[in-house]
């Protein structure tokens, strides 16, 4: 379904990315502090003559840098942009969380992450509630409420502070609203808990217009699990999954599901999603059939910890030290149709300068087993908390011929070898 258009190269272990809501941005996040930001092709740059022809794959275009910076001094655990895309947030081990410019990467506001019982907690997620409201999850389980009113963090302190989980929160999906919930009362905190499902529940995804029986327009919220399989869950009704699909049955045990995302509509009839696995495969899960449609490679070891739909509907995936970006041969306009740093918010901070230039209710989940670790603040060639990243990664050692697109370290365009 998806053919790889290019492999993107990355000078460090990548933690964590985010892709712009209307325009097509990218940034990443890296082990090393650093936080970078891309800026891909656009089709509405090409000419009336190449109107048929995928950018990226004309040889033509580049992927440029728009800036980069070591925005913070431990590994950058999380990026994220606000719903308009006018504002990045990062947080890292460092425990600091900065507020910048997706343009220009200037520093706008930070504060620091808030810690338990004089403990620093590291933080795992940013996740923009609402315009006004910024939601921090932290190694701890804790989930923080933070004000971000006149485009800033405005205050030092959390305004709520809730224990929705007793490890840390590995993903955070945000539920349409209803006509019940079109006032959402934060200090409410856990609204209901499911059973325990025994299992590693590592990345959510929520999609609407599909459920059980007698429920079919009510959404469901698609959970994968460390064991490899995908589970449902009906919207409302979470004390346990209502339906479950294999989505890797490896004799053994599977390959833990890390990463996921909804194929846009308009590339799909069925309701569908791409999986990331910590194999470093793709995996393409048609919901309404419930089986697995079509498998391909990212990476030989390194698992997929980030992947996302940008504004032009070509999917990106992260994983290990390189991005590639991805598109649909079938979709129209795409070539087949014919072939079939220093920081810069002055902080005294020691950092290198590399620069070129909601809804009605919140989903969480927490994977079951894993330590807190405090990340220092050390140059060793590989932290603690890369360590730590890199273990979540079960890749078998198998080799896979990857083609002409998709060798490592190398930027390479469909059609020049």
């Amino acid at each position: 379904m998806f053919e790889n258009l290019c492999t993107l190269p990355l000078e460090a272990e990548l933690f964590t990315q985010a892709v712009h809501p209307t325009e097509p941005l990218l940034g990443v996040g890296l082990a090393t502090g650093h936080v970078q930001c891309f800026r891909l092709p656009s089709t509405e740059n090409a000419s009336e003559e190449d109107a048929d022809v995928s950018v990226l794959s004309d040889g033509k275009s580049t992927i440029d840098t728009v800036w980069r910076t070591r925005r913070h001094k431990g590994s950058c655990r999380t990026l994220v942009f606000s719903h308009d895309g006018s504002s990045l947030y990062s947080a890292g081990t460092d425990s600091l969380i900065k507020h910048f410019s997706p343009t220009t990467g200037q520093v706008i506001s930070k504060i620091a992450v808030p810690t338990s019982k004089s403990v620093s907690d590291p933080p795992t997620l940013l996740s923009p509630l609402s315009p006004q409201t910024l939601l921090l999850a932290c190694d701890s389980g804790v989930l923080h409420l933070l004000d971000m009113r006149d485009g800033a963090l405005a205050a030092s302190k959390p305004q709520q502070s809730h224990f929705p989980h007793d490890d840390f929160v590995s993903s955070l999906t945000p539920l349409p609203p209803s006509a019940e919930s079109t006032i959402t009362d934060l200090r409410r905190g856990v609204l209901v808990r499911s059973e325990d499902q025994e299992d590693e529940l590592l990345c959510s995804t929520f999609i609407a217009g599909m459920g059980p029986k007698k429920h079919r327009d009510n959404g469901v919220v698609a959970v994968g699990t460390g064991s490899g399989v995908l589970t449902l869950w009906d919207k409302g009704a979470w004390d346990d999954q209502f339906d479950r699909v294999i989505v890797d049955s490896t004799r053994g045990g599977g390959e833990s599901i890390d990463s996921i995302v909804q194929i846009p509509e308009d590339l799909s009839r069925d309701k569908k999603v791409a999986v990331g696995l910590g194999d470093g495969s793709l995996r393409i899960v048609n919901l309404t059939k419930r089986e697995v449609e079509g498998l391909f490679r990212h990476d030989d070891l390194e698992a997929v910890v980030g992947l996302g739909f940008d504004c032009q509907g070509r999917m990106i995936s992260g994983g290990g030290r390189t991005v590639k970006i991805w598109y649909d041969p079938t979709k129209p306009g795409s070539d087949s149709d014919e072939d079939s740093d220093e920081d810069s918010d002055d902080d005294g901070d020691d950092d290198d300068d590399d620069s070129d230039a909601l809804g009605g209710a919140m989903f969480s989940k927490s994977k079951s087993k894993r330590q807190a670790i405090n990340k220092s603040d050390s140059d060793d060639s590989e932290s603690e908390d890369e360590k730590r990243h890199k273990k979540r990664k079960k890749g078998k050692g198998g080799k896979v011929d990857l083609g002409p697109h998709g060798a490592h370290g190398i930027l390479k365009f469909k059609g020049l070898d």
